[in-house]
Parts: structure tokens; C-alpha cells; sequence
């Protein structure tokens, strides 16, 4: 039984909208969509390059996340270990605009491994602090202001985002390669430094009757527990299906330099466009928190998420016109990201919570191997029988959206405005 106070609540609100305010301000300097795939195809890397570093910032973070929940989720308190994972990106962030500072010293190659060297170390320690994040944010706030909270965050990340894109895309485009990109990474890690401070003012509840389990207790565990909730079955073959969209998206920057060029201020573009679509996407969830249901945003999800690579495929024949596809993946991904975490809140208890986030992390095999595949295949098959095949394959989730009950009781209570 965790014990929350009504003033515990809301100062724990505020300590995750701080934090999320920074690290929205951060994000653009360090997109995974734009920036980072932009800057590995300036540093000379090609599409399997591309496939191995998405499959590590997207799949592999996720996977990672099994072994990090068998050794969190017996832990009743679990700010420290948050602190530590954010600390690990904030000094792999400065380690990346380190590099550039240094990169004409080195040669293609080094450069190349260094930055896959430090974005494993970037995607791996978030790894190990979103397992604490999920677990401490469905303790630390009521909840009944869980979807305030998710669709308010929204909001003010996609209005800072859109703040921070507009400098994005200035000093990309004013500074000369490789100064930009180390510019990017440093404010990066200031801004993230500055968000964590947030999670110093968090008033932790701890968790009770947590029993201790090793790695293969834990394993053992997850049959039982996809057994016990279909919904934690249909969670999982969503974010298999509706992942892959997520795992496409740094493509679309290869597509579009192999087909027209990519300068820095077309990169400053996608960027800033991609962020509108996040903000509208936001916006409209927040108008509407105490309204939507979860599957009928779902269903929306897994139709954008199929068709984006078949828009991508259509507009490169149109140059001038291919900015707006950006605008259409950022509201996929903002959707995706409010969504699937409240889904897995929703489907979750305190006790399971780590479990269920460990287990939706090693169980999105597909994002994982997908970008590596698709690397290959690109370089092989060319986008169009790729990007058309996976769309596809997105399209197959949507009998498990009809099938998910996420959550019966409250989404009717929602729907009746009770």
C-alpha cells in the first residue's frame, strides 16, 4: 500500500514538469530523428550505420531495460538510481561535443566508433533511469491526475520544444561542421544537468512487500504475468507494430539525402517542422484529456504510423514538399509517447509497475532488430520495397487495439464524463 499525501502529490507534480520543461529544451539538441542521424551522415556514415545506431538508440535502450527492472524492482526507493542514469547521459552528451571539438584531429573511422561508443552509453543509462522514472511517477502523483499530468507535460514540452528548435536550426545552419554539432551536445548536457535537479525536490513514497528476485526469478516471472493480463499481451504486440514506425523515422533523413542533398538548413527545417507536429499533437490532447479514449488514440496511432513511410515515399518526388512529412511524424511521436506510457500506467499496479516496464522493454524485440535489417535492406532493396513492407506490418497491430481493454471501468467512466 503506498501512503501520498494530497501536498506530496502536488509537489511531486511540479518536480516532473520542471524536469520534463529542461529536457524538453534539450531534446532538439540531441534528437534521435534529426540530429543524430544527420550528424553520423556528416561524420560519412551510410545506411547500415544508420540501422545499427537506431537499433541502439530505440530497440537496444528498450531491451536493456529487463536486466535494469530485475535488479530495480526490489528497490522501495528509487530516486538515487534515476539520479545516477540521468548523470551517465549528461557526461556521455559532453563526451559527444568533446569529440567534435577534437574531430579533426581523428580520422573518419575513430570518429564514426566514438559516436557509437558514446550514444550506447547515452541510450543504455536512460535505459536504466526510465525504469525508476515509470516506477517513481506512477507512486509519486495521484492517480487521478496522471492524464492532467501527461497531456499538461505535453504541452509545455512541445512549446519549449518549438523554442528551442527555432535556436536549433539557427546555430546548425550558422556554425560550420563539426562546431555546430559540438555546440548542440554541450547545451544538451547543461540543459539536461539543470532538469535533473528537478527529481532533487521529489518526495518518494516507499514502496511496500517488494520481494527479492534474481535475473532468472525474473524471467521465470514474465510468462505468468502476460498469462494473468491479456492486456499486457496486446501492450506487447502494439509496441512490436507501432514501434516499428518509431524505428523508420531516422530513414526519412537518408531517403532525402540520397535523393536531393541535405544541408544544415534543411536539417534546421525537418527539425522545427517535426516540432509543430509534436505541439499540435499536444495541444489537442490537452484540450481534450478528460475526453479521449486511450484505443480510439491508438487506432489514430498505428494508421499514421503506416502510412508515414508511404507519404515519404510519394512526397520525395516532390523536394520542395518534403519538409511536411516531419510535421505528420511529429505528431505520431508525440502521440506515441503520451499513449503507450499512460497505457502501461493503466495496465500496471505499484507492485508490477518495474516488472511491466522491464518487460515492455525486453519484449520490443522487433525495434530492436528492425533498424539493423532495415539498414541493410535499404542498401540492397532500395526504400520503396522496404518502407512498403513495413508499413504493412505496422497495419497488422490494429487487431490487438480491438482486442486491448485499457481500462474498462475508467474509460467508460471518462467517456460518460462521470
Amino acid at each position: 500500500m503506498i501512503v501520498l499525501s494530497k501536498s506530496d502529490s502536488i509537489n511531486n507534480f511540479r518536480a516532473f514538469i520542471w524536469h520534463s520543461a529542461f529536457l524538453a529544451l534539450a531534446r532538439n539538441f540531441m534528437d534521435m530523428d534529426t540530429i543524430i542521424p544527420s550528424m553520423l551522415i556528416k561524420a560519412g556514415g551510410n545506411s547500415i550505420h544508420l540501422g545499427l545506431l537506431t537499433a541502439i538508440m530505440i530497440g537496444g535502450t528498450s531491451l536493456f531495460q529487463i536486466f535494469f527492472a530485475s535488479y530495480l524492482s526490489y528497490r522501495s526507493l528509487k530516486r538515487k538510481y534515476l539520479l545516477t542514469g540521468i548523470n551517465l547521459r549528461i557526461i556521455a552528451l559532453f563526451f559527444m561535443a568533446a569529440l567534435f571539438v577534437f574531430s579533426g584531429y581523428l580520422e573518419g573511422w575513430i570518429i564514426i566508433l566514438l559516436i557509437f561508443l558514446f550514444i550506447s552509453m547515452f541510450s543504455f543509462s536512460g535505459s536504466f533511469a526510465n525504469v525508476s522514472y515509470v516506477d517513481i511517477l506512477g507512486k509519486a502523483i495521484h492517480e487521478f491526475k496522471r492524464k492532467k499530468f501527461f497531456s499538461l507535460r505535453q504541452v509545455v514540452d512541445s512549446v519549449l520544444l518549438f523554442g528551442s528548435a527555432l535556436l536549433v536550426r539557427y546555430l546548425v545552419d550558422h556554425y560550420e561542421y563539426p562546431v555546430n554539432y559540438s555546440i548542440l551536445f554541450f547545451a544538451a548536457a547543461f540543459l539536461l544537468l539543470t532538469a535533473s535537479l528537478g527529481f532533487w525536490n521529489i518526495h518518494e513514497p516507499e514502496s511496500k512487500n517488494i520481494t527479492k528476485r534474481n535475473l532468472r526469478e525474473f524471467f521465470r516471472r514474465i510468462p505468468g504475468e502476460i498469462r494473468q493480463n491479456p492486456n499486457l499481451k496486446y501492450y506487447l504486440i502494439l509496441i512490436n507494430t507501432i514501434g516499428l514506425g518509431l524505428s523508420i523515422l531516422p530513414f526519412f533523413i537518408l531517403l532525402a539525402k540520397d535523393n536531393f542533398g541535405l544541408t544544415f538548413q534543411s536539417i534546421g527545417n525537418f527539425l522545427l517542422f517535426r516540432t509543430i507536429g509534436m505541439l499540435a499533437a499536444g495541444l489537442f490532447l490537452y484540450r481534450y484529456s478528460r475526453k479521449f479514449l486511450y484505443k480510439d488514440v491508438l487506432k489514430i496511432i498505428i494508421i499514421l504510423a503506416a502510412l508515414l513511410p508511404l507519404i515519404s515515399l510519394l512526397m520525395v518526388h516532390f523536394p520542395n514538399y518534403y519538409t511536411y512529412i516531419f510535421i505528420l511524424s511529429g505528431i505520431f511521436f508525440s502521440l506515441y509517447k503520451i499513449i503507450l506510457n499512460g497505457v502501461l500506467l493503466e495496465i500496471s499496479t505499484h507492485e508490477n509497475r518495474a516488472i511491466y516496464t522491464g518487460i515492455s522493454g525486453a519484449g520490443n524485440i522487433a525495434t530492436t532488430i528492425f533498424p539493423i535489417f532495415a539498414g541493410f535492406f535499404i542498401s540492397v532493396l532500395g526504400y520503396k520495397i522496404v518502407f512498403i513492407s513495413i508499413s504493412l506490418i505496422i497495419f497488422t497491430g490494429y487487431y490487438s487495439i480491438l482486442k486491448m481493454r485499457c481500462p474498462p471501468e475508467k474509460q467508460a467512466k471518462i467517456k460518460s464524463g462521470k
